[in-house]
């Protein structure tokens, strides 16, 4: 049997703290002393301190860091250990020792752009692994979710020929010599199918032409994105609302050594539990305006905006009843007050701002093909999108979530960049 075979994850060795036991995994930190070699370990589980006799392990000084190890040896209880636990090496099973190691402290305090050239040895960090443990169990609580809930995952295209948030967004791809594009969003065939299932989701990537160098864009992002018949608006933010506090109980329940890692305080995490504070556009402006901001009604609440807003808050809240111009053509108009929209974001505390958007969709054949004529669109774009309302439309609404911004405050990460492993912006498309 080849010896890394043997080897136990390093988080059970450090469980049992006694024993011989055999490990597998990464050079984290090494320091040579007189008479003692001491290596810190990381495997996928955690890290476990070795302790190599100098006089036996020569060969042990030339290992650099991320040199990989299969050692073994006998646990001893050391309080000053990570995990309480050291393993002092009998024997070296089998080592790669590997090249200087390109990322130093210097870089890592940095944190700076070369952090991101060199993204394919940093994902082995301690920071992201710990963040995309956390983003493991993000995705994995929003299908726990919408699945306990009733909703069929499903899957749709990524090439479109209709644009869902506005042709200017959109990335262009030569598709056998005719145009097509790249999906921003699963909206439309979501629609298509609650005529089947009634309640469907997805998980999937979209794609955002935005030439933004904000801490929250990306042109490649993870949407989570959902339909439901027979729903208003309300119907579509009150499932925002429990799917994010889902997520966030989670990440709570199965994640605070991460957490603690990244140092992330989690008293607003521990908030974010339904309801949700509801705040109407124009309760917005008003709060905006007490706090200096210059804003006229049926201005966007943009990104600034939204971080004055939500310092007022301490947990997530709704914001709701949008002015017509400001959203999507799809959205229906509040029959009670047509110049504002059944739409609404979520809005995450601490400034972090909107993580959902959604809303009641026009379900009139009529109405839809008037506000799209409206908004200076062409409806034999949307020839397949309106024939939905001719043959038995119902009320309906649903939401997009974006993944990466809520593992971003979930973190308590600076960028968005910080949160997905291989970050695409309008700068970077490597590695």
């Amino acid at each position: 049997m080849e010896p890394y075979k043997k080897a136990e994850p390093i988080a059970e060795v450090l469980k049992r703290g006694e024993g011989r036991a055999t490990v597998r995994g990464w050079v984290h930190r090494k320091r040579v002393l007189k008479e003692k070699i001491f290596i810190l370990l990381r495997d996928s589980t955690g890290v476990v301190q070795l302790v190599l006799p100098r006089d036996r392990f020569r060969e042990a000084e030339d290992l650099n860091l991320e040199s990989s190890l299969v050692v073994t040896g006998s646990l001893v209880r050391e309080p000053r250990a990570p995990g309480g636990v050291e393993l002092h090496v009998e024997s070296i099973d089998w080592a790669y020792s590997g090249e200087p190691y390109p990322i130093n402290e210097d870089a890592v305090a940095a944190d700076s752009e070369y952090l991101l050239d060199v993204r394919h040895l940093w994902v082995r960090s301690r920071k992201m692994q710990a963040v995309l443990k956390i983003r493991h169990t993000v995705f994995g609580a929003i299908h726990e979710y919408f699945r306990r809930s009733g909703f069929y995952e499903v899957h749709t295209p990524m090439f479109i020929t209709a644009a869902v948030e506005g042709g200017a967004t959109l990335f262009k791809v030569d598709y056998f010599g005719q145009p097509v594009y790249l999906t921003q969003s699963s909206q439309f065939y979501l629609e298509v199918l609650i005529y089947s299932l009634e309640k469907v989701y997805v998980v999937a990537p979209s794609f955002r032409a935005e030439p933004s160098r904000t801490r929250r864009h990306l042109t490649e992002f993870w949407h989570a994105e959902m339909e439901m018949a027979w729903a208003g608006m309300e119907d579509a933010a009150r499932v925002g609302e429990e799917v994010i506090s889902h997520v966030v109980e989670k990440v709570l329940e199965e994640r605070q050594d991460e957490l603690k890692l990244l140092g992330r305080k989690t008293e607003y995490l521990e908030r974010a539990k339904p309801p949700f504070y509801r705040v109407s556009y124009d309760e917005a402006v008003e709060i905006l305006r007490r706090r200096g901001v210059s804003i006229n009604w049926g201005d966007d609440i943009g990104a600034d905006e939204e971080r004055a807003l939500t310092l007022e808050f301490d947990k997530p809240l709704v914001l709701y009843g949008f002015p017509e111009k400001l959203k999507a053509f799809y959205h229906r108009n509040d029959p009670r007050r047509p110049e504002v929209t059944l739409s609404f974001d979520v809005l995450l505390p601490e400034g972090y701002g909107e993580v959902i958007g959604g809303g009641e969709r026009i379900y009139d054949e009529r109405e839809l093909v008037d506000k799209i004529k409206r908004f200076g669109l062409d409806p034999r774009d949307y020839w397949w999108y309106i024939d939905l309302r001719r043959y038995g439309s119902v009320p309906h609404s649903g939401f997009g979530l974006g993944v990466d911004r809520l593992t971003m405050w979930i973190t308590g990460a600076d960028h968005i960049r910080d949160v997905v492993p291989f970050p695409r912006d309008v700068r970077r498309t490597t590695p």
